[in-house]
């Protein structure tokens, strides 16, 4: 997944989140530095909700927020060492990372709305994408109906102008089908 968020942009967020909150665990404030620190990482750093919901995730609260100071979550397996998540990352450089920031009042936080990317791993994308798809068959399907129809028309009246009943009524029972057709 390419990022859409510059690195430069995702440093200087965390730069600027590191200064106004208070993290429940300090470790989280050495790995959030320890990501700034390379900018492949970063490119592969991406700030979302819900983010459990990822191949590799990590979950970070600052202080005045009820949830839980840290979690590291990758394939469904869930730990709450630092060390273990900075290893993984370490070793696994070429994997994208999820971040869940929890700090009070996020969506009044410009700088963190600026980074927020759309998770693309909720159950709910894929129902949208899915509704969008339907959409667009029933736009396709209305289209060729409307194609045909237009088609039909046009061979009636050349049927018509041609005095040629056979082929007249043959069209105008497949017009008749067509429209009955949902």
């Amino acid at each position: 997944m390419g990022s859409i968020i510059p690195v430069v942009e995702k440093k200087e967020f965390l730069r600027g989140f590191l200064q106004h909150y208070e993290l429940k665990r300090r470790e989280c404030a050495w790995l959030l530095n320890y990501l700034m620190s390379d900018d492949e990482l970063m490119e592969r750093v991406h700030f979302v909700e819900r983010a459990a919901s990822t191949p590799k995730a990590l979950v970070i609260s600052a202080t005045g927020v009820d949830t839980v100071p840290f979690s590291f979550h990758k394939f469904k397996h869930i730990t709450t060492d630092a060390e273990k998540a900075f290893h993984d990352i370490r070793l696994n450089q070429t994997e994208d990372i999820y971040i869940e920031l929890h700090f009070s009042n996020p969506k009044m936080y410009p700088p963190y709305l600026a980074v927020l990317e759309d998770n693309p791993y909720l159950p709910e994308n894929e129902e949208i994408a899915q509704v969008h798809q339907r959409m667009a068959e029933d736009l396709l399907e209305a289209s060729i109906k409307s194609f045909r129809k237009k088609d039909l028309h046009k061979r009636i009246d050349q049927a018509l102008d041609a005095l040629d009943h056979h082929t007249f009524m043959q069209l105008a029972n497949e017009l008749k089908e067509l429209e009955a057709e949902r």
